[in-house]
């Protein structure tokens, strides 16, 4: 029987496919006790589970390429991690050896134990790694119970379930998994932005999904708008299908537009950059028209390992990078872990209170200055072969700039006396996440070349809303009078100053935002290469001289409905 559900769109595109209901993630085990003979036997069955458990993400880890191996790769390497904690994996042998459970109930005891702790954090960061743990527990068992894992997807699937993880989502799709529903989750979570870079079907919020979608049901998802119908009639298909014929055409379209410029009606340039972490990513960017790289993360060096990169193999990633560009500007921002991104050599403490308030970013590299030397020697040598910006993460104050600066200009100069080739100038540039960076921003941007808008963070500080707290994925939004406001003081500033404004994170990527973001005087977006041509598009169907007349009335927007009320007037 025809069933329509509504949740939110969080990765464009349709999918007609049959249901596979994985509900939320619990262990029902009975309890079970063992005799004195049979606890080492468990001991070792367990154990082998755990070990089969670290093989299977090894194996998927080494199958990631390119951006994947980055994006996926940070969650494998955290549940790698969640493995080999004292914490979980001596409470089992405790459980097994001491209370004589079977090794399945002692799992399930172990993770209740471990859930109550987290429950009763007040960190909401904090609180979110209980995901983690829950995937890390839910395959143990899966080998306990010489099952395959939940990850496993069969081609034509579409997924409907309480959340997924990222880990999880390169996988399904090679399987064939053609979209995903999800009862909780966000449209900013870092599985909806890997779910947008493998153009794979997203919707999150689906609060009924479960209750209301059954195992083997046709389904059609519409990434976009959030629409899910459930066992379609001739006219849901009818229209699915013209849909698909519509997504086609503007494919088509939208291929032509690789070879145009990024230009409104009027006649004004918009600069388009690309943001990449990889060559496959500079490749893309290259190919797609883009002006340069407005950001490359080079957290993925430092991330994957148990020592750190060596000033030689950082210059040689790097100097492929601007190879690959072919004299378009290449921003490299400079080391950026900390928070949610973990590394295996030591150099991020894992025991902070709130990491996402702590030593990161610039933090983390002017408390490592032999590090940060490192890169930025590696930084300045790859300059010698095209045009190289500098951007620095998490800048809160002058002072951390002109701390920057001094080792940029001894590190050059010492360049200079071993004989390497540097550029004469190299561009320097602050991120613009930290709120109180962006209020006091006209008391250093003087000292800097340009800066760049990160509203990943900006949003979050600037909300106090963990964007991957599914409770929150509501209040989590760049469209808040407050956040409106902060963009256009910081795109002043810097116009003041004649300094360039970029912005990279995922609200620059969005299509549905660029008037928006127009009207606010954005003329420098930086973006993932998967969405630049719709970018490009809704540029080129843009009037500046209008949008500009219409960003006093979209400033005085009281509410977010306010603010969606201007966006559908100028769709």
């Amino acid at each position: 029987m025809r069933n329509a559900l509504a949740g939110h769109g969080a990765s464009r595109g349709s999918a007609l496919g049959r249901a596979r209901v994985r509900l939320p993630h619990a262990l029902e085990v009975a309890e079970q006790r063992i005799g004195a003979r049979e606890v080492e036997p468990e001991l070792r069955r367990l154990h082998q589970a755990v070990d089969a458990t670290r093989e299977e993400m090894q194996r998927l880890r080494a199958r990631l390429h390119g951006a994947l191996a980055k994006e996926v790769g940070e969650f494998l390497d955290l549940h790698a991690l969640l493995l080999d904690d004292p914490e979980l994996l001596q409470g089992l042998d405790e459980l097994i050896r001491v209370g004589r459970y079977g090794a399945d109930y002692a799992l399930r005891l172990q993770r209740d134990k471990l859930a109550a702790v987290f429950d009763q954090m007040d960190d909401a960061y904090l609180k979110s790694r209980m995901d983690d743990l829950d995937h890390v527990i839910g395959r143990i068992h899966a080998h306990l119970q010489k099952r395959a894992v939940d990850a496993e997807g069969v081609a034509g699937d579409i997924l409907v379930c309480d959340n997924i993880a990222p880990s999880e989502l390169a996988q399904l799709q090679s399987q064939g998994v053609v979209g995903i529903i999800t009862l909780s989750g966000s449209a900013l979570s870092h599985s909806a932005i890997l779910a947008r870079s493998l153009h794979l079907p997203l919707v999150v919020g689906a609060a009924q999904a479960l209750q209301r979608i059954n195992d083997g049901d046709a389904v059609i998802v519409d990434g976009g708008s959030g629409e899910i119908v459930v066992e379609p009639n001739a006219a849901d298909l009818r229209e699915y299908r013209a849909r698909l014929r519509e997504l086609a055409r503007e494919e088509r379209e939208l291929g032509k537009l690789r070879s145009k410029p990024s230009r409104t009606r009027d006649g004004v340039d918009i600069s388009l950059f690309a943001n990449a972490e990889s060559l496959d990513d500079v490749a893309r960017a290259h190919a797609l028209g883009a002006a340069g790289l407005g950001l490359y993360r080079t957290e993925f060096l430092f991330l994957q390992r148990n020592e750190l990169p060596d000033e030689d193999e950082q210059f040689r990633t790097y100097r492929d990078v601007v190879l690959g560009m072919s004299g378009r500007p290449v921003t490299i921002r400079t080391l950026d872990l900390g928070a949610d991104k973990a590394d295996r050599t030591g150099l991020v403490m894992d025991d902070e209170d709130n990491p996402a308030l702590g030593l990161r970013g610039v933090r983390l590299s002017l408390a490592n200055t032999g590090v940060f030397d490192t890169q930025l020697r590696a930084i300045l040598r790859a300059s010698a072969y095209g045009k190289v910006r500098i951007l620095v993460p998490m800048i809160s104050s002058r002072e951390e700039v002109l701390q920057v600066k001094r080792r940029i200009k001894k590190v050059a100069t010492r360049l200079r006396a071993e004989g390497h080739e540097i550029a004469d100038q190299v561009a320097l540039g602050a991120m613009i996440e930290v709120p109180a960076a962006a209020i006091a921003m006209a008391g250093f941007i003087d000292a800097v070349d340009f800066v760049s808008i990160g509203t990943n963070d900006l949003v979050q500080y600037l909300l106090a809303a963990d964007r991957n707290h599914e409770a929150l994925g509501e209040l989590y939004s760049p469209l808040h009078p407050g956040v409106l406001r902060l963009l256009r003081h910081v795109i002043t500033i810097g116009a003041d100053a004649g300094k360039p404004v970029a912005m990279c994170g995922e609200a620059a990527g969005d299509p549905r935002l660029a008037k928006l973001l127009l009207a606010l005087g954005l003329r420098e977006f930086s973006l993932h290469p998967a969405t630049l041509l719709e970018l490009r598009k809704a540029i080129r169907g843009s009037d500046w001289s209008a949008l500009q007349a219409q960003g006093s009335k979209l400033l005085q927007a009281r509410d977010r409905a306010g603010i969606e009320r201007w966006l559908e007037k100028n769709k």
